[in-house]
């Protein structure tokens, strides 16, 4: 899983073996270790929730989407799922979640876990 943080707007990109945990497991993480502390970058799944929220507590980012959104998410084409969440300030946290598709140009990331990118079909 892949994050981007752009201001108020937050983005995870999951390969096919991180929605296929996800879906069976209703959690994923990821973590980046520095020195003397671990970020951890997390996607739950829950029972309680319509949409979806975030939160970001002990060094953790935490998106929570509701169970009624996912449904057959590893096996259907559904790219990904995005939320306006309203924040108790007044202002707007933008939450994104998809699938990683492969890229358009030469990269040397590994993509072999990629989904395929539709541009390509």
């Amino acid at each position: 899983m892949k994050i981007r943080i752009k201001g108020n707007s937050i983005r995870y990109r999951l390969t096919k073996s991180d929605v296929a945990v996800f879906c069976e497991t209703g959690y994923f993480e990821e973590q980046t270790s520095f020195s003397e502390n671990v970020f951890v970058y997390a996607l739950k799944a829950s029972k309680t929730i319509q949409n979806m929220e975030a939160k970001f507590e002990l060094n953790k980012i935490e998106v929570t989407i509701s169970e009624d959104l996912i449904g057959e998410w590893a096996t259907n084409n559904k790219v990904g799922y995005h939320h306006n969440l309203q924040l108790h300030d007044g202002t707007v946290l933008s939450i994104l979640i998809e699938k990683d598709f492969t890229c358009l140009d030469d990269t040397i990331e590994d993509q072999s876990d990629n989904y395929p990118n539709p541009r390509f079909q």
